[in-house]
């Protein structure tokens, strides 16, 4: 499975990927852990003494475009673990076991083992916020606590991704110009959007990933629906983060982001709004952001 369009697309990406490493101020242990899928990419970082935090980003992006604004700040509060998804931009290479059998619980199971981590705190933005979401699920043993940014909890529920995700992306994706490429930043994002736009390697290596970036590649990936009942168990260990501008809540109209606070509290749900970002909440109000997470999971009995 071709994770790049081209071999030259893949260079750049790799090349700016790098250039965005520089920029978490921290010093970065880049590891490859192989396994039945394939080999995943591993940014260690952070305090050796501090407990695990295992970060996964969304779909569009990858490890070093996700963290930049959170890494420095979350390092000196845990050991962190940056993962690059399988099959998804990044350094990770899908192998030959990568195919319609792919389980994503199975895949980070076998990857904390392999990284000798037996019980770890989870953060993911987005597929990441599912990710984690799911992995908690079937493996609640293994997670202490979880924050779920720019994600739902996976029930089914009457929005229609698919149609939320074609407003937000057409028709600016079509043409990545960096014109249309502002563009479909101003749409997902709040006033803050700058922090995509001013930064010259953030936003040419957002562009790259646009246009280099084979999405077919993450298709393996299945979204599993949960009973409300099974999510429930998710109370008072996931905190779920949304940027009260997110287009994917807003594409559903504007009674989109009461009903998921509804949702939320029905559920029993720790939840923190950020009024005036978008879908990445996590870059745009990255301070803020960054307080949310290390007081959320710093405040678990275990260690």
């Amino acid at each position: 499975m071709k994770v790049y369009t081209s071999r030259k697309a893949e260079a750049r990406i790799k090349e700016t990927y790098s250039q965005l490493l520089e920029l978490w101020n921290t010093p970065v242990t880049q590891l490859d852990v192989a396994g039945r899928y394939g080999t995943t990419h591993v940014n260690g970082f952070g305090d050796e003494t501090k407990p695990p935090l295992v970060l996964f980003h969304g779909v569009g992006d990858d490890a070093a475009l996700m963290w930049v604004y959170n890494a420095e700040e979350l390092g000196r509060h845990f050991h962190c673990y940056a993962v690059d998804t399988i099959g998804g931009p990044g350094l990770s290479v899908p192998g030959t076991g990568y195919d319609a059998s792919f389980e994503d619980s199975v895949w980070i199971a076998e990857l904390l083992d392999a990284l000798k981590l037996s019980k770890v705190y989870m953060a993911g933005v987005s597929n990441g916020a599912y990710l984690i979401q799911s992995f908690m699920l079937d493996h609640p043993e293994r997670v202490i606590k979880g924050v779920a940014m720019s994600g739902s909890v996976p029930i089914a529920t009457k929005k229609k991704a698919m149609s939320a995700m074609l407003k937000v992306f057409l028709p600016e994706a079509l043409f990545p110009t960096d014109k249309n490429v502002v563009k479909l930043i101003r749409k997902m994002s709040g006033s803050r959007y700058t922090v995509f736009t001013k930064n010259t390697v953030v936003f040419e290596h957002f562009k790259l990933l646009m246009t280099g970036f084979n999405r077919k590649a993450m298709l393996n990936h299945k979204v599993r629906n949960y009973s409300a009942e099974a999510v429930k168990a998710l109370s008072g260990k996931c905190l779920y983060i949304e940027g009260e501008e997110d287009p994917f809540i807003k594409a559903g109209g504007e009674s989109m982001l009461q009903e998921l606070k509804d949702l939320l509290a029905r559920l029993g749900m720790d939840a923190h709004l950020v009024k005036d970002a978008g879908h990445g909440v996590n870059h745009e109000a990255s301070n803020e952001v960054n307080s949310a997470i290390i007081e959320y999971l710093n405040s678990s009995v275990e260690a």
